[in-house]
């Protein structure tokens, strides 16, 4: 059996403070949104777009909204970004930390920490 002491316990906290880290974020949109009065030529209003069943869907924000849609999109992508870094996570301390089976050689970290 592996050893379960202090070498998992660092891998333990930093899963730790990525789920409080998770505990803490907004609301989540996917989706980009577009101030279009910064396009080249100038246009008026908001929009926000995503993908629906392989079709863009599109829809106009008031800049109440742009500005809500925009911080949701961006708690999004942290979301995705924090997920992937608890399963790297996960993998490292379930693979160190459970018996293991019999190789002929080692896992190598690359095949752990493949996504």
């Amino acid at each position: 059996m592996k050893n379960k002491s202090g070498a998992d316990q660092p891998l333990a906290r930093q899963y730790q403070r990525l789920c409080a880290r998770l505990a803490h974020l907004g609301y989540i949109s996917q989706g980009s949104v577009v101030d279009r009065s910064q396009l080249r030529p100038p246009r008026s209003g908001y929009q926000w777009t995503r993908k629906v069943a392989r079709k863009t869907i599109t829809v106009a924000l008031s800049r109440e909204q742009f500005l809500a849609l925009r911080a949701a999109i961006e708690n999004r992508r942290a979301l995705q970004k924090t997920l992937a870094k608890m399963e790297k996570l996960s993998r490292q301390i379930l693979f160190e930390t459970l018996p293991d089976t019999h190789r002929r050689k080692p896992l190598s970290m690359k095949v752990i920490d493949a996504n």
